[in-house]
């Protein structure tokens, strides 16, 4: 067993969080990590309406009596989601533990907070785990450039990433961007990190309820096959390579003529949505992480933590008694 003050928040055994992944963490991938002693989000705004997610919460609770917790991502629109009505369902349903993302969660850390619930805040760079511990976060979670999705703007990788963090900030602190297996995990713990989060590498299991062509395309690319789009928009994200996120990159190519409304039919939510069910890997875009040269099979998630965990052990042990040479 590997206890850190990320396993200590949360009350879990194993130092192995699923974060936010939109359309994906429902109730089934959820709660099978959180039975196999890791700590899963839900994502709220997979859910339409703050009452479809008291559902969800509802039927991952039939499924486990381990503790899992909501993400919650503030996006960039003119026309925001309910986010207070999805805060009060998390307090109402007895939520203890909610993970932010996206834009600064300070608005909406005093209705959070006043219900005794913990904040893990998402960051992608050393000033904003600052800004997070500054308004009352409890933990931080911290994106290298490796990662899916949206990796910020200052493309600096985990290597240094997080210990940068680890030397700013106080609170427990988990690594993200290009963690897929045990000697990931050692790694982050000796770089300063209290756990890792993974969320191709999750994708990738059977309890993940998305099509199998999508797991198979994580399970055939490797570390190369990744495009950054949307860099022109400063919104940059990382996909998987496909004809979809070629197109992106060919609207973004006309410097000074990229429009929001040219891109949203290749990357809106609706379209990833469809394509996670339908298994068309052609039909938009795919958040995938540079982790996917480490991902070389589709296990169920209680082997996958349980050979995590049993890898970092391994390397820890045997790298650092047997392989290096120490003088002096």
């Amino acid at each position: 067993m590997i206890q850190t003050r990320i396993t200590d928040l949360f009350g879990i055994e194993k130092p192995i969080i699923q974060g936010g992944l939109m359309w994906i963490a429902r109730a089934e991938l959820t709660a099978a990590v959180a039975n196999a002693g890791g700590m899963g989000f839900m994502t709220a705004l997979t859910f339409p309406d703050p009452e479809d997610l008291r559902g969800e919460i509802r039927k991952c609770r039939q499924m486990t009596d381990k503790p899992f917790g909501i993400n919650l991502t503030f996006l960039p629109t003119l026309t925001p989601p309910d986010y207070p009505g999805y805060i009060r369902v998390c307090i109402e349903e007895g939520i203890a533990f909610i993970e932010t993302a996206g834009r600064n969660p300070e608005p909406y850390m005093e209705q959070i907070k006043s219900a005794g619930i913990k904040v893990l805040h998402k960051c992608t760079s050393v000033r904003h785990a600052l800004k997070a511990q500054k308004v009352g976060c409890d933990a931080i979670g911290i994106d290298g450039f490796e990662a899916a999705g949206h990796p910020g703007e200052d493309d600096v990788t985990s290597l240094v990433l997080v210990p940068r963090t680890r030397d700013a900030v106080d609170l427990p602190l988990v690594a993200s961007g290009g963690f897929a297996d045990g000697r990931g995990l050692a790694a982050a713990l000796v770089l300063g990190a209290d756990a890792v989060n993974m969320g191709s590498r999750f994708v990738a299991t059977r309890e993940a309820p998305v099509h199998e062509n999508v797991k198979n395309a994580l399970l055939d690319h490797s570390e190369l096959d990744t495009r950054l789009i949307m860099r022109t928009l400063r919104n940059t994200e990382r996909v998987i390579a496909n004809p979809a996120a070629d197109k992106v990159l060919e609207i973004e190519a006309k410097p000074g003529e990229t429009k929001i409304e040219d891109i949203v039919p290749y990357v809106a939510g609706r379209v990833g949505k469809e394509m996670l069910e339908q298994g068309d890997m052609a039909a938009g875009t795919l958040s995938a992480g540079q982790c996917m040269g480490l991902i070389r099979d589709i296990p169920g998630v209680e082997e996958l933590l349980e050979r995590i965990v049993a890898e970092a052990e391994k390397a820890v042990r045997e790298k650092f008694a047997k392989s290096l040479r120490f003088s002096g």
